[in-house]
């Protein structure tokens, strides 16, 4: 197979969808300027949620999964983050173009995020019936009495137990799992339209993460939701997601709908990825694991930024960096030798 044969029509972005989607993220760029020099954590990156729409993005820690989302809920910290490019549609919205204070009201309202770390996410000397009723006293308006009853039924939505007796508890008397959900409740407290859910599962152990997804899930699906569902765990998405997105070295390198990437993966670096993952018909036989290290992001290297990893490199993949090629219906793969991956899967 040469690359020219496996190089149809190269497209920027996944496949057009039927109505407008609630989050459209166009060719975000963010850097961080350090003193080691720039380094370009988000670098072209697009991708689009419709309503009820689960997607998962997913890469290795540093790959740029994090920093969208923070660019996307515009909590991003500059100095030393800049975003220097890009679009965030939001609702019909550029929210590039809103006022400072707009951007605040859409924030928590409209989209919410549910940060990987509950324990320090929480303030330690406040119950959490406390912090979760200031959202509705600072952004209604509502009485302390009347934030406090609210603040049950959100921990009962999100079934922990004895929630009344429990509302006026402190962070450290929760276990990590309830205190996830706690976390899940702050996010739903005001009806937001998309949740952004970043590593919500990872200081987790495994049963308890399958407990907090089911009740992600649940609740997404009751409440119609777009859900950005950001990990490094293939496990944990394979049961939630519509759509999957991997991202290396600030880039989107592949989207798929998520049983066909499972099944044939499009992209060297999803197919390690994969290939990673512990399986029961390989007891006794020694993991794969992905050679190398991710690039430093002040010194990406040139071509495919995975080009020194990839067990499929050839000459062009060192010079000339691969477009994100459409490879079938709402499927794409910036690998110049997508095909010969494709069938290899197969």
């Amino acid at each position: 197979m040469t690359h020219q044969e496996a190089a149809p029509e190269p497209t920027g972005t996944a496949a057009a969808v039927a109505e407008p989607p609630l989050l459209d993220v166009r060719d975000l760029r963010v850097e961080f300027r350090t003193r080691d020099g720039v380094a370009k954590a988000v670098n072209g990156v697009s991708y689009h949620v419709a309503r009820g729409q689960t997607l998962a993005v997913l890469g290795e820690s540093g790959s740029g999964k994090s920093v969208t989302a923070q660019a996307v809920m515009g909590i991003l910290d500059s100095p030393p983050g800049f975003l220097t490019g890009g679009e965030i549609v939001f609702q019909g919205r550029d929210l590039l173009t809103l006022r400072r204070e707009e951007r605040r009201r859409i924030r928590g309202a409209k989209m919410a995020m549910i940060f990987q770390d509950a324990l320090s996410s929480l303030n330690p000397v406040l119950s959490v019936g406390a912090q979760l009723g200031e959202m509705f006293q600072v952004h209604e308006g509502v009485s302390r009495k009347e934030a406090r009853a609210r603040a049950v039924e959100l921990m009962e939505r999100v079934k922990i137990p004895a929630a009344r007796e429990r509302v006026g508890d402190y962070p450290h008397q929760f276990s990590g799992g309830m205190r996830q959900r706690i976390m899940i409740a702050m996010a739903l407290a005001l009806g937001p339209d998309l949740i952004i859910a970043d590593e919500p599962t990872t200081a987790l152990d495994v049963t308890v993460q399958a407990q907090v997804m089911d009740l992600l899930a649940e609740l997404q699906r009751e409440l119609t939701m777009g859900l950005i569902l950001i990990t490094h765990d293939l496990g944990v998405v394979a049961d939630v997601a519509d759509t999957i997105a991997v991202m290396y070295a600030g880039r989107i390198v592949e989207t798929a709908p998520v049983h066909q990437l499972y099944k044939a993966p499009a992209h060297p670096y999803t197919r390690g990825l994969l290939d990673s993952i512990p399986r029961l018909d390989q007891k006794g036989r020694q993991l794969y694991a992905i050679k190398g290290m991710p690039p430093n992001l002040t010194a990406v290297p040139p071509g495919c930024p995975f080009h020194p990893r990839c067990p499929l490199v050839r000459d062009v993949c060192r010079t000339d960096p691969p477009p994100l090629y459409e490879v079938g219906p709402g499927r794409t793969s910036a690998c110049h030798f997508w095909k010969e991956t494709l069938d290899g899967a197969r």
